[in-house]
């Protein structure tokens, strides 16, 4: 039989090769500069991440225990394969990897989301592949996802399971193989629910969505093909999947905390941080208020100016009541939700955020906003695209100019985000310098222990509290496994572990440590105190704890 020749690949596979390449070329561009710049270890929680999936193999108690509770488990499993080399763990790199993959899946996802949204009859138009690619390009662009995407943060993560999850969402909205489509959707959403907390109330989100949709189409009745009936075995499988990550989560701090809710109420919650700390929230029991920080912070991400930043409300607003209203688009709705969340997590589950522009004039959690540049970046696309064309309606342009209507709103769309983002790029990324700013005592600090202590003999173990200055032992190059912390106990043991190794070497520190790390006032300080250790060295930072090594057995040898 003679050989069939080999069908061309369709225009949208070629297109996605090249924004897979380009999105590839930004990722790995950005992570080299700001790891030159020694910016991917900013922030805390990102030298937290990396330690935390560390000492799943690195600790004198290694295990999955050591994940804890507060942060969920996904995106340190997804990091722990790439800091088993010790230089990729110093230097971050490690931790970065994850998140780059999931910015170039998001860039991809925008693509695909925007395309699924003004196609017809499962076929893109050239003005929807235009627009497409001007919202890929819009996201991709974007300063504060850039950088973002190159720590070992969890934002660039979550949002790829976020936007995949809408994209699948969509495309069971508008009925193209529905029920694999609802398959794949589940499947972020268990991804997403594993990743961050907003992904919980996404999940219960989309499940009241997919129900609406099947409710619907039951009332259309049978004017409806077989492929766009309700796919209730799908359905319900959606369903138990969206429920299952919250709820093994639940089971597991249950059963080793004792408590269900550990992550939300115990020692290292955010509830506990901030009675501790007596840190203030402007818009605390005010849900109002709560949305007006939350959308401000979505605005600083992309936009310096308030002209630029009212801009690209407008423009998102009014994407999002063409959507609603011509109903191309409307399942992309569910992008908005982290507005809802997070209104209600700064209100009453103490989460603040500071803005530098607002009272208290400060950066805390800023990068929050980061959660709703998908639906700016979509909508604010689809608002151009509608007023691009009711202009040539207007002006009554003849039908064979129409076709230009695609590269006009992709031109729109260029200027909206050269303007924007490069205001953001003169300032820099207000993530980088909310990072910048709140890292700048600590880094210093944890510079300094890391010289001391890496000048300690290689084979002595330290007794020393990692919550806050983990990254001093990272630094320093010293495994885990050298160290006696607050991560060695049973953790079930309530409300502590008297035979666990921290609680021993706490009370009796010459005998189970060569020396110890102690941080003003944190438990490793004080056990130093009460044991009246001698310091052999004090360290003063300005802005932070002061800092001390103390004698321990191997100064006792002597």
């Amino acid at each position: 039989m003679k050989p069939q020749p080999v069908a061309p690949k369709p225009h949208s596979e070629i297109e996605i090769v090249r924004l897979i390449w380009l999105a590839i070329f930004v990722s790995v561009f950005s992570f080299l500069y700001y790891n030159r710049q020694g910016a991917v270890l900013l922030y805390g929680d990102a030298v937290a991440h990396i330690n935390i999936a560390r000492r799943v193999f690195d600790s004198k108690t290694p295990g999955l225990l050591q994940l804890g509770t507060v942060w969920l488990p996904l995106p340190h499993l997804l990091i722990l394969p790439f800091i088993l080399s010790k230089p990729m763990w110093q230097s971050g790199t490690g931790g970065s990897i994850p998140s780059m993959a999931a910015y170039v899946l998001s860039v991809l996802g925008i693509f695909r989301l925007v395309r699924t949204m003004l196609s017809r009859n499962s076929q893109a138009d050239g003005a929807a592949m235009y627009t497409a690619w001007g919202a890929a390009v819009l996201y991709a662009a974007n300063p504060n996802i850039i950088y973002m995407q190159s720590t070992a943060m969890g934002e660039a993560l979550y949002l790829a399971f976020f936007i995949w999850a809408s994209v699948y969402f969509a495309e069971f909205a508008h009925a193209a193989n529905s029920s694999r489509s609802l398959t794949k959707c589940r499947l972020c959403l268990a991804a997403a629910c594993l990743t961050r907390y907003d992904g919980w109330f996404l999940a219960a989100s989309l499940v009241l969505g997919a129900l609406a949709v099947c409710v619907l189409r039951i009332r259309q009745g049978n004017s409806l093909s077989v492929s766009r009936r309700p796919p209730w075995a799908a359905f319900t499988k959606f369903v138990l999947i969206s429920a299952a990550a919250p709820v093994l989560w639940l089971a597991y701090n249950a059963a080793v905390y004792r408590n269900p809710l550990e992550f939300a109420n115990g020692p290292y919650s955010a509830k506990a941080i901030e009675q501790k700390t007596a840190t203030v929230n402007p818009a605390k029991d005010n849900l109002f208020a709560a949305g007006s920080y939350f959308v401000k912070a979505a605005e600083l991400n992309v936009g310096e100016s308030n002209w630029q930043q009212r801009l690209w409300i407008a423009l998102a607003l009014l994407g999002s009541i063409a959507a609603l209203f011509t109903g191309r688009g409307r399942a992309a709705l569910v992008l908005w939700t982290p507005l809802a969340f997070y209104a209600l997590s700064i209100s009453y589950e103490s989460v603040p955020i500071y803005l530098p522009t607002w009272w208290p004039f400060s950066y805390y959690n800023v990068r929050y906003g980061l959660q709703l540049l998908p639906a700016l970046v979509v909508f604010a696309m689809l608002g151009i695209s509608f007023l691009v064309q009711k202009m040539f309606d207007v002006a009554r342009v003849e039908a064979s100019w129409r076709r230009w209507t695609g590269a006009a709103t992709f031109a729109s769309v260029l200027l909206l985000g050269a303007v924007s983002y490069a205001a953001i790029w003169r300032a820099d990324p207000i993530c980088y310098r909310e990072a910048k700013v709140n890292s700048k005592g600590r880094v210093a600090l944890d510079g300094q222990v890391a010289s001391w202590i890496k000048s300690l003999p290689a084979d002595s173990n330290l007794l020393m509290y990692l919550g806050e200055h983990v990254g001093a032992v990272e630094q320093a190059g010293i495994p885990l496994s050298r160290t006696i912390n607050e991560g060695n106990h049973r953790v079930w043991k309530q409300p502590s572990d008297a035979d666990g190794l921290w609680e021993r070497a706490l009370a009796d520190p010459v005998r189970y440590a060569d020396f110890v790390v102690g941080f003003d006032g944190d438990p490793a300080w004080k056990s130093a105190q009460d044991q009246h250790l001698r310091a052999l060295v004090e360290i003063h930072t300005t802005g932070q704890p002061r800092a001390a090594i103390f004698e321990g057995r191997e100064v006792m040898r002597r």
